[in-house]
């Protein structure tokens, strides 16, 4: 069965207004740089670059009626974007769009994620892992066995629906040079239940939640 195609008007439109807001904080930086482009400088900006496509994608899955999350894997610095599809599974999202792509940080700084509620985790077994795992297993068994390339992807652990509900995390962004005079610094990434994603920082500590 083929999956159906998703509206995109309003999903270029978003591309159009997250491109021009990226490109702010490109001449920002480049503005910065002219000062000197410190760690600081580099972290804050992959921390509003973070805070602005969430939000942006959250508008997305209202908008198109789709079900998004935010896959972080802190252990290879990276995070992606990925789409709930019609059978219920998730899988990486397919768009021209390098915003929405896989996004990697520099090897200078790393990422924490906390998750602070899940409350629908309890009650939906749409995300639950050992369902998705199981329901994957059995339709991969008449296919391709063993195959690594084909082993489905862990769901995202941070989630943007179409109903407007957020995961509730908190996301740290660190720079922490072992090597180097330079100070510490850190920035957070706070999502409450809806949006907007809300940004702290530049901090010399990582504070508690």
């Amino acid at each position: 069965m083929s999956l159906p195609t998703y509206p995109q008007r309003g999903f270029t439109l978003l591309e159009v207004m997250l491109v021009l807001l990226l490109m702010g904080l490109m001449v920002g930086t480049i503005t910065l740089t002219g000062f000197g482009n410190s760690a600081q400088d580099r972290l804050q900006k992959q921390a509003q670059r973070l805070q602005v496509v969430l939000n942006m994608a959250s508008d997305h899955a209202i908008l198109n009626q789709q079900q998004l999350g935010l896959r972080v894997e802190p252990e290879k610095n990276r995070y992606f974007f990925m789409v709930l599809d019609e059978d219920q599974r998730w899988r990486r999202i397919s768009t021209d769009s390098q915003v929405l792509r896989e996004h990697q940080l520099p090897e200078e700084f790393a990422m924490e994620l906390q998750l602070t509620d899940l409350p629908w985790q309890e009650d939906d077994s749409l995300f639950s892992q050992e369902v998705f795992d199981e329901e994957l297993s059995v339709s991969d068994a008449e296919t391709q066995i063993g195959n690594d390339q084909q082993k489905p992807l862990p769901p995202p652990q941070i989630w943007l629906l179409s109903s407007g509900d957020l995961t509730p995390f908190s996301l740290l962004l660190s720079y922490e040079p072992t090597f180097s005079s330079d100070s510490p610094v850190y920035f957070r990434l706070q999502g409450q239940a809806f949006p907007p994603v809300t940004l702290k920082g530049p901090m010399d500590t990582a504070a508690p939640l």
